[in-house]
């Protein structure tokens, strides 16, 4: 990576630019104060064969926000960060935020900085005018005991400093281990939570993920105020072929109060950006699901 390109980034016109994406997104559903998108996993196999058409389909069918979840070496779903840009700019979409894993390749303990790796990573996702950069799980090795995860918490401070450089702001996105593991007898997200600085670190709150390691989304909110900036919305139903015993389904068929939830987001979780997320259709497409999801969360009012 060459030193001029980051100190491009670091001029502050991608800053620039990122505050003002955020201050028009951010009331992308008036009355509410909301933007809903969709996490771009939900058509992970129809994006794999034909990213364009896929994106075409989601913008016919009312969406105008997506979160990828492919950020393979340096390019998104095969696309050069500029040129991935164009794309979304040329269907009307934007792309608020992202999943890139953030691991050990990432952090050079030895030297305490951040590999050229992720530092482009940040870079690309600030050419994309995302405001958020999340990390959509937690390293193995970094919770298997308190001191090393305190430690990795500090890192993820540190990750938060890098994007706010560039205008935007780091973010993990929990899964279910978050919820079952424990460390000194004390919940794994409630440490997450405890020693991420809100003002560069912001939450994802994956509120499907969490049920099958007893998490329950409106305790967390209760807990937590002001911390998710972000949530998946999802609902899950009782499934025997997933291992984690749960599986996502159509929003309002399911176990978990999605809409009253959302609410809970919204007027004491800090939420301003809506993601809807299914990964298993029970016999449907997911381009079908994804569609009927939408015109749910509208008739919701969001």
């Amino acid at each position: 990576m060459h030193s001029s390109r980051r100190t491009f980034v670091k001029t502050g016109v991608l800053a620039v630019a990122g505050t003002a994406l955020f201050q028009k997104l951010a009331f992308a559903n008036g009355k509410t104060g909301t933007l809903t998108g969709m996490q771009l996993y939900c058509v992970r196999e129809d994006m794999k064969k034909d990213p364009a058409g896929t994106l075409r389909k989601l913008a016919e069918m009312g969406y105008t926000h997506v979160e990828h979840a492919n950020y393979v070496d340096h390019k998104f779903y095969g696309y050069a960060a500029k040129d991935f840009r164009q794309l979304l700019d040329s269907l009307g979409l934007k792309m608020p935020s992202g999943h890139t894993v953030m691991n050990a390749q990432h952090w050079d303990e030895s030297k305490k900085i951040f590999t050229d790796q992720w530092k482009q990573t940040v870079e690309d996702a600030a050419i994309l005018g995302q405001q958020f950069v999340i990390s959509p799980s937690l390293d193995e090795t970094w919770r298997k005991e308190y001191d090393t995860l305190l430690r990795y918490m500090e890192v993820f401070n540190k990750s938060g400093e890098l994007c706010k450089a560039s205008g935007m702001k780091f973010g993990y996105h929990n899964h279910n281990f978050e919820f079952s593991e424990r460390l000194n007898g004390q919940r794994l997200y409630d440490l997450i939570l405890q020693h991420t600085e809100p003002s560069l670190v912001m939450h994802q709150l994956d509120i499907g993920n969490m049920y099958s390691g007893g998490g329950r989304p409106l305790e967390v909110i209760q807990q937590f105020p002001g911390r998710f900036a972000s949530m998946h919305v999802k609902d899950e139903i009782a499934s025997t072929t997933e291992k984690e015993g749960y599986e996502s389904t159509i929003l309002g068929k399911g176990i978990i109060e999605t809409r009253k939830v959302i609410e809970a987001g919204i007027k004491n979780g800090g939420t301003t950006h809506l993601i809807i997320e299914q990964e298993s259709y029970q016999g449907k497409t997911a381009l079908d699901c994804v569609r009927e999801d939408l015109q749910i969360m509208k008739s919701w009012g969001y």
